[in-house]
């Protein structure tokens, strides 16, 4: 037995339910679209974009793209009385139905690469570079693809309940349903580990032995002490790590509870409409009532209930829902404060005048900063020093001649006066003097205990006349 007309109709959501489902869906678009906008206007430091998080929303955003083609398109979802429309007699089931399998498998692919990359980064401590940039782009975009390929040529799609086309029961455990819990699963067993090893961390941090506290002579275990500091400064790289990324992990969470969510509901709705003599036997109330009443479905609700098993009619309208609502998660989590900020500053920017040098209230002139027409034309020499020291003194730093313009014009301090320290057995020369008179004493040997020439002599020393003579000669 397969069902004629779709189980929206025997489990009927409300029409304004399932009008609520794609509008909300369109606002969960836009929001995203405003957040990817975001990503690419804004500077990094206001909105911390990845392209594992562009990625994952752009997967959402497919999802959402499948709930707003019926908008516009206004399918209808029976090809006659008693059998739903597919893929085949209707190019708006085959367009909705082949965008929401595109972004569930892009969300999940997608979701396992962030999962992946947040393990690499805390467990093994790995710098992820271009070649899982690249993989991950190469793999994360091609399995859509061919998941979809796979699901329509073998399953197709068909209105089995709401304005948008699912994937039929049909081989859609092993081609649609399967690869998807396999894959949601994976990315829950390494988010398990990931959060395993966190708490191990945290627990060696806090619990390793540290060094002892008494005052007796024994000193710490050297070991020990480095044991728990590799330990401590592992814990704050993992804190770090999550602390930057928790974003990222609570979306990775939502998707793949979604996953699992649906997955499970599909897969009952689908077991309640196989051929089974199980559900043949419990659709015969329904099937006399049809019949009687010559094909009202309306007035053979309680009989379908009754006759079909697997979800109800409030979940079903849970899952008719949520499936929109997912874009909104993103936006929340993903989406930063700090970006109205940015906002602002972008466009006052954009629409005030720029504060340009000399500040507000000063009126600039022709030689303000040096930027008059003169000087662009006069300063055409070859460069040199801006200062150079003057020629009648080679060691005076007094006396500065300033070249690069059209006249040198020779800048001249007043000497300030040294003030002698009176502990200070040391004042300034001037180089000429030194030169000149390379031997004369200013200081009393004598007033500071030194040895006169001939107490030098006696014990040795040989005073500094001698041996300039012996250099002389």
């Amino acid at each position: 037995m397969s069902v004629a007309i779709p189980s929206g109709e025997l489990v009927p959501p409300a029409g304004r339910l399932t009008q609520i489902a794609n509008w909300l869906a369109v606002a969960a678009f836009l929001a995203n679209t405003m957040l990817l906008v975001s990503y690419a206007v804004l500077p990094v430091k206001v909105t911390h974009r990845h392209y594992l998080n562009v990625c994952l929303i752009l997967g959402i955003m497919s999802l959402q793209l499948g709930f707003m083609i019926p908008l516009a398109s206004k399918p209808h979802q029976c090809y006659n009385e008693i059998t739903p429309n597919d893929m085949f007699s209707e190019m708006s089931c085959a367009w909705s139905g082949a965008v929401v399998l595109f972004g569930a498998w892009t969300s999940v692919t997608w979701s396992f690469f962030r999962t992946l990359s947040l393990h690499l980064q805390i467990c093994w401590n790995l710098v992820l570079g271009q070649r899982f940039f690249l993989g991950s782009l190469a793999v994360g975009w091609a399995i859509p693809p061919m998941g979809i390929t796979i699901g329509l040529v073998l399953t197709g799609v068909s209105y089995r309940f709401g304005t948008i086309c699912h994937i039929n029961h049909d081989h859609s455990i092993a081609d649609f349903w399967g690869p998807i819990l396999s894959i949601s699963g994976a990315s829950m067993l390494v988010h398990l580990i990931t959060l395993l090893y966190c708490m191990q961390v945290y627990i060696r941090s806090v619990f390793e032995e540290k060094p002892p506290t008494d005052t007796s002579s024994a000193f710490p275990s050297y070991t020990g002490s480095v044991t728990t500091l590799t330990y401590r400064a592992t814990f704050k790289r993992v804190k770090h790590v999550i602390k930057m990324q928790w974003r990222g992990i609570a979306v990775v969470l939502v998707v793949m509870t979604y996953a699992i969510f649906f997955t499970l509901v599909f897969i009952s709705l689908d077991k309640s409409v196989e051929k089974t003599p199980e559900n043949i036997d419990r659709a015969h109330p329904w099937l006399i009532c049809i019949v009687l009443t010559n094909g009202n479905v309306k007035k053979c609700l309680p009989e379908s209930q009754m006759s079909l098993g697997g979800p109800s009619e409030g979940l079903v309208l849970t899952v008719l829902l949520l499936l929109p609502c997912c874009g909104f998660w993103s936006v929340l989590l993903l989406g930063r404060v700090s970006m109205i900020p940015g906002w602002v500053h972008f466009f006052r920017s954009k629409f005030q005048p720029k504060q340009e040098f000399p500040p507000r209230g000063i009126t600039p002139n022709k030689d303000y900063a040096m930027l008059s027409s003169s000087s662009r034309y006069n300063n055409t020499k070859s460069p040199d020093p801006l200062l150079s020291m003057s020629r009648q003194s080679d060691l005076s730093m007094t006396t500065f001649k300033v070249s690069g313009a059209k006249e040198s014009v020779d800048c001249t301090r007043d000497e300030i006066k040294y003030p002698n320290p009176v502990m200070s057995f040391s004042r300034p020369r001037p180089p000429s003097a030194q030169r000149a008179e390379p031997n004369v004493r200013d200081w009393d040997p004598q007033s500071t205990f030194a040895p006169g020439a001939a107490a030098a002599r006696t014990r040795g020393y040989h005073p500094s006349e001698s041996r300039c003579s012996d250099r002389n000669v």
